[in-house]
């Protein structure tokens, strides 16, 4: 197989993790990045069941 540098599948190695971790630190993001990071979070979380209480009710 060449090595075209293009990603050939999902995962990536703990040393390609790192690389990318460490170049995106202290970098800022816009105000509309944010904003749209936090909609999909809270979308996401609208999906998650609350964790069922042992209280029955009527008790």
């Amino acid at each position: 197989m060449e090595n075209t540098r293009k990603r050939q599948f999902r995962e990536l190695s703990d040393e390609t993790k790192a690389k990318i971790s460490q170049s995106m630190k202290n970098k800022s993001k816009t105000s509309t990045h944010k904003e749209n990071i936090s909609n999909g979070l809270k979308n996401y979380w609208t999906t998650v069941p609350n964790k069922p209480t042992n209280e029955k009710a009527g008790d």
